[in-house]
């Protein structure tokens, strides 16, 4: 071998792209290869760890030295020439060559393409698995069946079902393995048979005599299709990531009826033998398993009855208990299992001589619990079990002393045991613990700490505002205190406007977010400018800049300082020219010029900006303020605003940008009473599409439905592409008190036009006038514009009370005009994913006009019968 193949390699494995820039891929590879056969004759003498550094390339980056699959069909087939000329006693080397093959053909796809290097390298790796001569021996060869069995189980996971038809012969090698290599055989075999179950899970018609011709090898009766149709797409390798979705997930089953004795046996013996494997191995292969009793159901999950003790016992198979409980809930654990599996969970959450990410790990498991009748969905989102009550959760609670994650952590799940308690639960003591230790928290803050710290208290603030903002006087009390320390922090100003940014964000019915920056604004404004340091003036500006992004806070207040600290009577600002400081005043006049209420501020603001362009000493900010004096004194207020409507435009090419209709629902019993199904639990509803124009649905699920309790609201979510009437077929899978499962047809549900219509997708800050100019941007680009833009002009018979009262019972949430502009209402239809609807309506001597803009001709029918439908009923109404 060349003396320079050692840093050659180096220098690729540092660079992969900087070392290939210097030559081709093709080029190296050839390299590679080249060297690898003419080192053949070595191999008989011994093989030296540069050899076996000339696979590292090929095991590290495949893809980027073989570019397509039929480079690595040929590099597969060069690599198999010099494994079948490889000395038997060369083990390490031939376990690496292994690897790399595995690597080359997975990652080229050859393995799913079914490429004849692919399937002679998977008889290759079952006759070395095969091979147990060396049970008898010194056991040299026993690392190179270890290496195959992992190859296979590579590609058996990469490319499920490819060794579905191999499943009786890795059974037999299962069960004769007596070395430590039967933990690789019972994976390897366990993760077969799961794909393979699933595999007949997606033929149509497959039972239990496919299941029984699967297990004892006859292939024929086992899939009627050929190998190849038989493996499971790309979709489906994703999905048997995992199985188990929760007690109300869909799970693919095998329906076999209770004829499926060899499958029972197979189970039963690796149950047996799962005490013989290493804590990891025994979990996933208990994981596998429990994936094969939810997909067949003939086979009953009280075969794990005698595991469970062994599972609680021991803390690394806790996951696969929950794992146990998720999939069979009720029919494997009772509600005393049930309670004592929960307060192992708590004990851990806070065990001593476990490490912060396990405890966390438990915790996290404690708001995800698969209950036996689980009140939430249980889709996701973070619930707390009906057993974990105030009494149980007071072991978590927060203090001081705890590490910023685990300190989270307990902050949110007991915020969320306090929620449910209510504000006067346990006499409100829980509550107001909590907000005592924010409050320590904001003292420690107070006091000087660590930028971890100040960031956890920002995160501790946030969640206790998202469970508690409508507790008042908690809430009040936290703005007040959050003043004082931006007074004597004003560093932490950024803190400030990210809090007040996400409490806006995730609390769009609250006021507390603008009630926070009015406090502020009002504690900058009236602090004396004496004592204000160029740091302090510039973390004011920011806070004053984002307080004018907000168009319910009158800004009289801010305009007033802006003047003060420019003056030259009072401030030495301007003459000092300090540049950044120049932009953080200009920021705060560029949203003031677009503020809703610039008319009453028009004189202030062009006081400020006058100021600051004859005495400003920085040339570029006197540039930019007599920019803005120009704007503000020449410009009208709707070009002013243009810069909404370009931002309104700018957020449909937002890929973060979802257009969605949330539609609410009753689920009722029908009238017909039959008291077997009073109570129904577990309810997994389904909806089918019938046409084109909307993506496709999720499942919801319910919990419960009850007769003598109120109904249950079911929210759908549709995401449109095109925003036209539609209807869905449904249908719902639920459980009876008895424990039978039951599938029924539900009554189509009709998606009327109106019912696309959503509130024009703007800011709340920027009130009635900000989107006043939005429409009549949008109208008058309608009206120059041809394509998918139309107007049109609806007519009726109306009088002014009962077009009054149409437009308040039908109009209100879209109305852009104010209610009182009765000479001409003005209202704006947003439909999802893009499209706009734009209605002038006035009364005119002959008829009521309903003048229409639409960007999406294709609309003008459904809104010509709806205006019909509304005008219609309203005249009736009257007549």
């Amino acid at each position: 071998m060349a003396a320079n193949w050692a840093e050659r390699i180096s220098a690729f494995s540092r660079s992969p792209s900087g070392f290939l820039s210097g030559t081709t891929a093709e080029a190296f590879l050839a390299e590679l290869l080249r060297e690898l056969r003419d080192d053949r004759c070595s191999y008989l003498l011994c093989v030296s760890h540069s050899q076996i550094l000339l696979l590292s390339p090929l095991c590290e980056h495949p893809t980027l030295l073989c570019c397509s699959d039929s480079v690595g069909e040929e590099t597969a087939l060069e690599l198999m020439s010099v494994f079948a000329q490889c000395p038997p006693k060369s083990v390490q080397f031939r376990c690496h060559l292994l690897l790399a093959l595995t690597s080359v053909l997975i990652c080229t796809s050859c393995v799913k393409s079914h490429s004849r290097a692919s399937l002679d390298f998977l008889d290759v790796l079952l006759q070395i698995a095969q091979d147990t001569s060396d049970i008898h021996t010194d056991g040299s060869q026993r690392p190179l069946r270890a290496i195959a069995c992992e190859c296979l189980r590579e590609l058996e996971a990469c490319c499920p079902g490819l060794l579905s038809q191999r499943l009786e012969l890795l059974g037999g090698l299962w069960q004769q393995e007596t070395s430590r290599l039967h933990q690789a055989y019972a994976e390897l075999y366990t993760l077969v048979l799961r794909n393979a179950i699933y595999q007949l899970t997606q033929e149509a018609g497959a039972g239990a005599e496919h299941l029984k011709a699967l297990l004892g090898g006859n292939t024929s009766a086992a899939w009627e299709a050929d190998q190849e149709s038989g493996l499971a797409s790309s979709k489906d390798s994703a999905i048997l990531s995992s199985l188990i979705l929760g007690p109300m997930g869909t799970v693919p089953t095998l329906h076999t009826g209770p004829d499926c004795k060899e499958l029972r046996s197979v189970l039963s013996t690796l149950l047996d033998e799962s005490y013989l494997l290493t804590p990891l191995c025994q979990a996933t292969l208990l994981h596998r398993l429990t994936e094969v009793v939810a997909m067949v159901p003939g086979v009953p999950p009280i075969k794990y009855v005698g595991v469970c003790p062994q599972l609680w016992r021991y803390r690394h198979l806790l996951h696969a208990t929950l794992l146990l409980k998720c999939a069979f809930t009720d029919s494997l654990f009772s509600s005393e299992d049930e309670a004592f599996v929960l307060k192992r969970l708590v004990v851990l959450s806070q065990h001593l001589l476990l490490s912060t990410p396990e405890k966390l790990f438990y915790m996290d498991c404690i708001l995800h619990f698969p209950e036996n009748r689980p009140i939430s969905c249980g889709d996701g989102d973070e619930t707390l079990p009906v057993l974990l009550t105030p009494q149980l959760a007071s072991a978590l609670v927060p203090t001081v002393f705890n590490d910023s994650a685990t300190l989270l952590a307990r902050f949110n799940m007991l915020s969320l045991v306090y929620l449910e308690e209510g504000e006067e639960g346990q006499g409100g003591q829980g509550l107001a613990y909590l907000y005592e230790h924010l409050s320590s928290l904001l003292s420690m803050v107070e006091n000087g700490c660590s930028r971890e710290l100040v960031v956890t208290f920002f995160r501790a603030a946030f969640l206790f505002l998202y469970y508690f903002c409508h507790v008042e006087r908690y809430s009040n009390d936290l703005t007040k205190q959050l003043c004082l320390l931006y007074l004597n922090h004003t560093k932490l100003a950024p803190h400030f406007i990210n809090l007040a940014d996400q409490t806006q964000d995730r609390l769009s019915e609250s006021s507390w977010s603008v009630g926070l920056l009015k406090a502020l604004q009002r504690v900058i404004t009236e602090a004396p400018l004496t004592q204000l340091t160029s740091h302090d003036l510039s973390r004011h500006l920011k806070m004053l800049a984002r307080v004018a992004e907000e168009g319910e806070i009158i800004q009289q207040s801010s305009l007033t300082f802006l003047f003060s600290i420019v003056a030259p009577s009072s401030s030495s600002l301007c003459t000092g020219g300090d540049w950044r400081l120049g932009n953080d005043i200009l920021r705060v006049c560029r949203h003031l010029l677009v503020h809703p209420s610039l008319d009453s501020l028009l004189t202030p603001l062009a006081d400020v900006l006058q100021l600051l362009v004859c005495h400003y000493a920085d040339m570029e900010i006197q540039d930019h303020a007599r920019l803005y004096y120009t704007l503000l004194t020449t410009l009208s207020r709707e070009k002013l605003a243009g810069t909404e409507r370009a931002v309104f435009r700018d957020q449909f090419s937002d890929s973060g940008f979802a257009s969605e209709i949330t539609l609410q629902y009753q689920l009722v019993h029908i009238n017909s009473h039959d008291s077997h199904f009073d109570q129904l639990f577990s309810i997994r509803l389904h909806f089918s599409l019938t046409d084109h124009h909307y993506e496709e649905l999720g499942d919801i699920s319910v919990p419960c439905l009850l007769r003598e309790r109120p109904s249950a609201i079911v929210q759908l979510t549709l995401k449109p592409r095109k925003p036209y009437p539609t209807s869905l077929h449904a249908s719902a899978i639920f459980t009876s008190p008895d424990g039978h499962t039951w599938h029924t047809t539900l009554p189509d549900i009709h998606v009327s036009f109106q019912q696309t219509f959503l509130p024009l997708p703007v800011p709340s800050n920027w009130g009635r006038g900000g989107t006043l100019s939005v429409f009549e941007g949008l109208w008058d680009e309608i009206c120059s514009e041809s394509g998918d833009s139309a107007m049109s002009l609806f007519c009726c018979q109306l009088k002014e009370a009962a077009l009054n009262t149409l437009v308040e019972k039908h109009f209100l949430p879209f109305l852009i005009s104010g209610a009182s502009h009765k000479e001409e209402f003005k209202v704006l239809f947003f439909l999802p994913p893009r499209s706009h609807i734009l209605l002038k309506v006035s009364s005119e001597e002959d008829a009521v006009h309903f003048n229409i803009a639409t960007d999406n001709w294709e609309l003008l029918s459904h809104i010509n019968s709806y205006l019909l439908k509304i005008t219609s009923l309203q005249e009736d109404a009257l007549s």
